[in-house]
């Protein structure tokens, strides 16, 4: 399988699944302003929305959406506990959660914070829309280790690339204790390292 990823873009949580999981895949940098893919061709001829997390599979197939991505990779390894059965409480929780870290967190906070059609004020409007998404965020932790059944999932890896982008982009999170707490214990993930790590020095490329 092939992943069409950029650098600390979000397909870094699609990234940390396939390493937390050893799922072999191929890594395809994208110049996302260009649509670029490094070595030749553009995300376009795979896929015409232009976005990554875009997953070539082994069939040709594309598959696209980070919450779909992600949840098909940790179906791959069910023995891994990324994904939970379908059917139960935790899958739903788990799809709970991804639907408010994609948009809520993502698309109401980063996209209007750096798309070029927003104005200042819609800039600043998204910025000061995190901190109450980061409330709820807060008190879904509480309690467990992780944001569904105390064991991560493919909804922690979403949220650990907010987090992260987050941090370098000003939102501070320092004055939640919670927070700061579960960023550590995944930034403490063999397969959180190995991801971010690799992604970080592609950025200095």
């Amino acid at each position: 399988m092939e992943l069409f990823y950029s650098p600390l873009a979000c397909s870094l949580a699609s990234h940390i699944v396939c390493r937390e999981a050893d799922i072999p895949v191929t890594l395809r940098r994208v110049t996302l302003s260009t649509k670029e893919i490094e070595g030749g061709g553009s995300l376009f001829d795979i896929s015409p929305k232009g976005a990554v997390p875009t997953l070539r599979r082994d069939d040709g197939s594309v598959l696209t959406e980070g919450p779909s991505v992600l949840q098909y990779l940790g179906d791959l390894r069910p023995a891994s506990g990324l994904c939970p059965a379908f059917g139960t409480e935790e899958r739903y929780r788990v799809i709970e959660w991804l639907n408010f870290v994609s948009t809520e967190m993502h698309k109401r906070v980063f996209y209007m914070m750096f798309t070029p059609e927003s104005d200042d004020a819609a800039k600043a409007a998204a910025r000061a829309a995190a901190p109450k998404k980061l409330d709820v965020v807060a008190k879904g932790l509480q309690g467990d280790g992780y944001l569904v059944g105390g064991g991560f999932t493919v909804a922690d890896a979403y949220l650990f690339w907010w987090l992260t982008l987050a941090a370098r982009v000003g939102i501070d999170t320092s004055g939640c204790a919670v927070i700061e707490a579960y960023k550590s214990r995944c930034a403490a993930r063999p397969g959180v390292q190995a991801a971010l790590g690799y992604e970080v020095a592609q950025t200095a490329r």
